[in-house]
């Protein structure tokens, strides 16, 4: 299994990380599965709406935004298929509170943000009883 991403969708999402930079960004990952892949057809970025003293490490997308997002993906009849975060002047590895919250089987890019820069992009995979995430292979389109 992979994610595959279009390079202007991998663009936008450093790009927004750049932007929220030193607090965290955050998103949705709109797209289908296909063939056992995951094939991101567009990001929707989303409010961070962690309480202001905790939004440098921690990010929260609400349930109304989760909600909001899902009629959006309905209308365009794609699923959410992942999130997407950045980790200010920290590694893109998922940390032990990502692996507390996340879903499995959804991807989850992580963009690492180092002085005002995107520099690594990864994206995970929760195992199925929660356990830890392991690394997704991503595959950029459209070069």
């Amino acid at each position: 299994m992979a994610l595959k991403i279009d390079r202007q969708h991998l663009e936008l999402i450093k790009a927004y990380g750049e932007e929220s930079y030193p607090d965290e960004c955050c998103g949705f990952l709109l797209g289908r599965n296909v063939n056992g892949d995951k094939v991101v057809v567009a990001t929707l970025p989303a409010l961070n709406a962690r309480e202001s003293a905790e939004k440098y490490h921690r990010f929260l997308i609400t349930p109304q935004a989760y909600l909001e997002c899902q009629k959006y993906a309905k209308q365009k009849n794609l699923d959410i298929i992942g999130f997407y975060h950045s980790h200010p002047n920290a590694e893109a590895r998922p940390s032990a509170y990502d692996v507390e919250h996340g879903w499995p089987w959804y991807s989850y890019i992580i963009v690492s943000i180092k002085n005002s820069k995107a520099s690594d992009v990864t994206s995970w995979t929760l195992e199925d009883d929660r356990s830890k995430f392991k690394q997704e292979k991503i595959i950029v389109v459209n070069e």
